[in-house]
């Protein structure tokens, strides 16, 4: 794979000041660790120096697994030979070189026709080009024709807090609160198997964290739990350590599924399944990983040989139960749903019908999530039975050592998005960083106009093969690309290790969102920083984020002839970015008609229409159609805008979609159009009346003090809701006396007559 090689312990290393870490008033455009104005970030590969004292010195990311082989490495030795004809890098390269040669090329055409008097002034000119093109390589790409814009600094205010005026409303109760826990307790006070003990000192944890001094216990009571704890406070190891002492303490009687724990992304699947290996490394538990994207059969195969603990996707696994004969969830004992909130949300709400309809009625049920819910209404359709809430942290907090920057973008300066994320990549934060955007386009035209600037760059979301997902994580994990671009493919559970600055493109849909985006750093104890773009149609979330904040939120602003000089180096990229597309899709063309040529050659061989994989086509528990209508209900494109958006959505959508460009104020409304569509589904989908679920309702508040007056019954209703012994007997002998000359003058005053009938 090309790896590049780690510096051993002994070695002496320079260290690195850390970007993004002063907590000066006035930052630098360099920051500290950035590189000057000359350079912008196209050195050769980072050195990590020594940790400071504020991270714990003590815990380790462990990425080796007992094996000897990295989850990741594993994942991407099954797609070998699946890779691209070219990387992106590449055409960018290609692009940027042809670029450099056009400017060389018009440099020496003015050169010559200049006058012949200066002749001798010309050649040296030429030799000091010859010696200087390396550096020029470096350093073309960020002189701009001012150089000030890199020595002028930004200026950060402190925001300060409104207090709010409405009284916060209390959540319903859950069955039992466990949140209390003692702050004293250890592992070995735990009362933990020796082979769990061992696999925790040889991970290098020392103390367990908060949530998992209170989680651990109450699950191996056997209790279902709904928990939630900041970002990177060690959630994984709380719900696996219980799983795996129980395993431990009553081993199978025969190959059999006893635990099933689904996350939402296939990298949380990767990463969780390596977390259990690891403290599973010396016991003999058996754990099998099936997320999409990986092979199939290799899969069939190991879930054939009924692994104890099966960490999944729900597509994946609905594939599986319904494609694979002898695979089945009714002896699963512990179900466990990580981001618990997203895989209850309406996006996973048909899978997750089937999976829970397939397993056992009989098993423990543990929830755990940074933001999770605090209905218990929302939890109801997981059947939990009596759940202890464990909520260490509110559902709303930021990790405890985060830095929180907000820039304003006013009005009418849309546009200027990029420029200022540009800006900010090149002059403050230069690596360890990751930059949010809401659609999986603008990820990838970042990631071009960067790499065409000269910065390392990948990318991270849904439109890329899960070879090149797994790749651009491993590139970023071992420094060889400083910044990833990425949709919230990657904003849940992701634990990369030294993640200094997150910088959010536009605000995300929503508050548990921004919280899980910012959560990928500050992790365990350490410090980070996050950088957010705030529109005037996203200040109401800067509001409530600004009032929820433990501690203080600061306001970056840039000086305004920076953001111009940068966007007008865009400008001038534009003709190169518009190249790179060209060539992807000359490239993607190429590819199926390969593809279509190599299907029709296999054809003309065998004589038989491919049906699939084996001849056989795979099931569903949903058909195509009903599939297609899930789709176009809740995907969120440019047609859905278009459809379910207000007049002025379709207008802008249509008038887009004409454009062969797009101009940069376009492309910011569309990204915020995005974030404002799933807020007004959301709002939607909470006012829906709650459907009757497994759980029964909360009993409704008591009523005010004082006396209440008693709906009189009618007639008709006082005769049929009385059940007496004395009101049967009435009724079997028909009205009495009484009751006939109280309804002949009930008539009489109508007008109407009375007369008797006989039964």
């Amino acid at each position: 794979l090309g790896l590049v090689g780690t510096i051993a312990e002994g070695d002496v290393v320079p260290v690195d000041s850390e970007s993004g870490e002063s907590e000066d008033e006035e930052v630098g455009p360099g920051g500290r660790g950035s590189r000057g104005p000359g350079r912008c970030g196209v050195a050769g590969p980072r050195r990590r120096g020594p940790s400071r004292g504020v991270f714990s010195a003590d815990f380790v990311f462990g990425e080796a697994e007992a094996g000897g082989e990295d989850a990741w490495t594993a994942a991407l030795r099954q797609l070998r030979g699946k890779k691209a004809a070219t990387t992106l890098d590449e055409k960018i390269e290609k692009v940027r070189q042809e670029r450099k040669l056009q400017e060389r090329e018009a440099k020496q055409a003015k050169v010559k026709d200049e006058d012949a008097e200066a002749e001798e002034d010309q050649t040296k000119k030429k030799e000091c080009e010859d010696c200087s093109r390396d550096e020029e390589d470096v350093e073309s790409e960020c002189s701009l024709d001012d150089e000030s814009i890199f020595t002028k600094a930004d200026k950060v205010k402190v925001k300060e807090k409104r207090r709010s005026k409405k009284g916060e409303v209390e959540a319903e109760s859950f069955f039992e609160d466990a949140s209390q826990y003692d702050d004293n307790l250890s592992f070995q006070d735990m009362n933990l198997s020796r082979p769990l003990l061992k696999a925790i000192t040889a991970l290098g944890f020392k103390q367990p964290t908060p949530i998992q001094k209170a989680c651990i216990p109450v699950g191996l009571l056997g209790k279902d739990i709904c928990a939630c704890a900041a970002t990177g406070t060690g959630k994984t190891a709380a719900f696996i350590l219980p799983v795996l002492e129980r395993l431990i303490y009553k081993p199978r009687q025969a190959p059999i599924t006893r635990v099933l724990v689904l996350v939402p992304t296939r990298e949380l699947g990767i990463q969780v399944h390596s977390v259990t290996k690891q403290l599973a490394q010396f016991s003999s538990v058996t754990t099998c990983l099936a997320v999409g994207g990986l092979d199939v059969k290799t899969q069939e195969a190991a879930l054939r040989s009924g692994p104890d603990i099966l960490i999944a996707t729900p597509g994946r696994l609905i594939d599986h139960l319904h494609n694979c004969p002898s695979f089945h969830l009714s002896s699963v004992e512990v179900l466990i749903l990580d981001e618990a909130d997203r895989m209850l949300d309406e996006y996973f709400e048909e899978q997750m019908k089937e999976i829970i309809r397939l397993c056992s009625h009989h098993r423990q049920t543990m929830l755990f999530s940074a933001t999770m819910t605090e209905e218990v209404k929302d939890l109801a359709s997981v059947s939990l039975k009596n759940p202890v809430r464990i909520f260490v942290n509110s559902n709303t907090d930021v990790a405890p050592f985060l830095r929180q920057e907000f820039i304003r973008i006013r009005p009418n300066r849309e546009g200027d998005r990029e420029a200022i994320v540009t800006a900010l990549l090149t002059r403050t934060f230069q690596d360890h960083v990751m930059l949010f955007t809401q659609t999986k386009k603008q990820a990838h035209r970042m990631h071009i106009l960067l790499g065409l600037m000269g910065l390392r760059v990948g990318e991270l979301h849904g439109n890329l093969s899960q070879t090149q997902r797994l790749e651009s994580l491993r590139r970023f994990k071992d420094e060889q690309i400083d910044i990833l671009v990425a949709t919230d493919v990657a904003a849940r559970g992701l634990d990369i290790e030294g993640v200094k600055t997150v910088i959010n493109f536009t605000m995300p849909n929503t508050i548990k969102h921004y919280v899980h985006r910012v959560g990928r750093t500050a992790r365990a104890g350490k410090a980070g920083r996050s950088v957010s773009l705030v529109g005037e149609e996203e200040r109401k979330m800067l509001k409530e984020i600004v009032k929820t904040a433990k501690t203080a939120v600061k306001a970056r602003i840039l000086p305004q002839d920076v953001i111009l000089k940068f966007r007008e180096k865009i400008e001038n990229l534009e003709k190169d970015i518009y190249a790179v597309l060209c060539l992807e899709r000359e490239e993607r063309e190429m590819q199926q008609s390969e593809a279509q040529i190599n299907k029709a050659k296999k054809q003309l061989e065998t004589g038989k229409k491919e049906t699939g994989s084996e001849g056989v086509e795979r099931s569903w528990f949903q058909t195509r159609e009903e599939r297609k209508k899930e789709k176009l209900a809740k995907a969120l494109q440019e047609f859905d805008l278009a459809l379910r958006g207000k007049k002025k959505r379709k207008k802008f959508v249509q008038d887009t979609q004409k454009k062969a460009q797009m101009t940069p104020e376009e492309r910011s409304q569309f990204e915020i159009l995005k974030s404002q569509m799933y807020a007004e589904r959301l709002a939607k989908r909470n006012r829906r009346a709650k459907r009757a679920r497994a759980l029964p309702e909360e009993e409704t508040a008591a009523a005010p003090a004082g006396p209440k007056k008693k709906k009189k019954l009618s007639v008709f209703d006082e005769e049929l809701t009385n059940t007496s012994r004395k009101a049967l007997k009435q009724y079997r002998a028909g009205p009495s006396f009484e009751d006939r000359k109280r309804l002949g003058i009930a008539q009489r005053r109508k007008g109407g007559n009375f007369k008797s009938k006989s039964r």
